[in-house]
């Protein structure tokens, strides 16, 4: 099962009238004809509850083609007067760490759609990975270099979680078990 993304400007696009499906980033760009950037953005209104929805997203999100399931719902949180909710400080209180939360935050459901984004002036690329751009042949713009300083540094994949300490060691006969190596 391969799911086949739009290559589209915009999520709306994306849903609408896309320029083109692909499943990798090398038929996306042939499609575009430039570069690309796979992403998931938001489409359409927000809804109150989940029901309200999938009532009107059912046929986006229970296609009849398993390629064309690039679309999901998600809940989010109503940012009140355009700001996120304050952190709540820990209170270590009656073998608690957090406080009862006062009360839900309020949240709507979105649907948010994946494809491939076509750039345009008003929503460029990402400035390319500084490893990736040193390690190409090509001679890079002033502009990128400058993107490429001002944004943090990101792996080239997640880092692994370590599965044991350094003082511990997994005993031959039962390597499912970590203990401690004094």
């Amino acid at each position: 099962m391969t799911i086949l993304y739009p290559v589209a400007v915009n999520a709306e696009q994306a849903l609408s009238r896309p320029a083109g499906r692909a499943a990798r980033e090398s038929d996306a760009r042939r499609r575009a004809g430039q570069d690309v950037a796979f992403t998931t953005d938001p489409a359409g209104p927000a809804f109150p509850t989940r029901e309200a929805a999938l009532a009107a997203y059912a046929e986006r999100l229970e296609p009849s083609e398993p390629e064309d399931r690039f679309c999901q719902l998600v809940e989010q949180v109503v940012a009140e007067a355009g700001r996120p909710p304050q952190p709540v400080e820990p209170t270590y209180e009656d073998g608690r760490r957090w406080p009862k939360p006062a009360a839900r935050p309020q949240t709507v459901w979105r649907l948010t759609v994946s494809y491939w984004r076509i750039p345009t002036p008003e929503r460029p690329l990402e400035a390319p990975q500084a490893r990736k751009a040193r390690r190409s042949k090509q001679l890079l713009e002033p502009d990128t270099l400058r993107a490429i300083a001002r944004t943090p540094l990101r792996p080239v994949k997640p880092q692994q979680p370590l599965d044991i300490g350094l003082f511990e060691t997994r005993p031959p006969e039962a390597p499912h078990i970590v203990m401690p190596d004094e």
